[in-house]
């Protein structure tokens, strides 16, 4: 009889952690920004620390950058031919979420008198046990960094951030991305909060619905984001 109190507690918490991810991943993004650049410069390399360099997973994470890049007329050039450089740094950490629930199981008798009868018994109100539950959460965070080649001037850093249950970074990624450069560029110290529609594939998502159509490419109307201002 326990267990059948905790798993009708344990259900409905379950339920509110996952109901954001069903339709949404929504992620909240911080922007700086001296952005003057036009569409004839915008050709970029990026730049990687040493610890990036040879990375499989870092590669990865450009070629999710570069691809929406690409939707603001943006060009990959080698390093030494770039007006501008791209840096990327990124992480995920875990915390933890604690709910307490309110279980109503009826009537307190035990053995074949138990019956989850709801807040009401059949001779009045019974109060409710609490149980508490905790579960793990996962922040990831991106972070893009844009600074002229030449002069090392930074002229655009976003950061795009996200928590829910997903322990992976690479099924995060893509949303992260997406949600970073929505709207590019955004104005200085810009803080919202931009929704991506979730996709089952998680971290095989390829990004092939862009959030800002490339001019004369994509059919008008298509959006993969939405924005909140905070």
């Amino acid at each position: 009889m326990k267990w059948e109190r905790v798993w009708r507690a344990v259900v409905p918490v379950m339920a509110v952690l996952l109901s954001g991810c069903t339709t949404y991943v929504s992620t909240q993004v911080t922007a700086f920004s001296n952005w003057n650049g036009s569409d004839a410069t915008r050709t970029y390399a990026f730049a990687r620390t040493s610890v990036q360099q040879n990375s499989i997973e870092q590669a990865t994470y450009e070629q999710f950058v570069a691809n929406e890049l690409d939707a603001y007329a943006f060009r990959q050039v080698p390093s030494a031919d770039a007006r501008y450089l791209v840096g990327l740094t990124y992480s995920i950490h875990t915390g933890t979420v604690t709910v307490t629930q309110p279980v109503f199981y009826g009537n307190p008798w035990p053995g074949p008198f138990w019956r989850p009868i709801g807040p009401w018994g059949p001779f009045g109100p019974f109060p409710p046990d609490y149980v508490t539950q905790s579960y793990p959460v996962f922040t990831h965070t991106l972070g893009i960094r844009i600074t002229e080649r030449a002069s090392g001037r930074e002229v655009y850093n976003v950061t795009a951030r996200n928590t829910d249950e997903e322990s992976s970074l690479v099924w995060a990624m893509p949303y992260l991305v997406r949600s970073a450069l929505a709207d590019f560029p955004l104005g200085n110290g810009t803080v919202r909060t931009v929704r991506v529609r979730y996709d089952k594939r998680g971290g095989q998502m390829t990004n092939e619905v862009p959030v800002a159509p490339p001019p004369a490419a994509a059919p008008a109307g298509v959006s993969g984001a939405s924005a909140t201002p905070n």
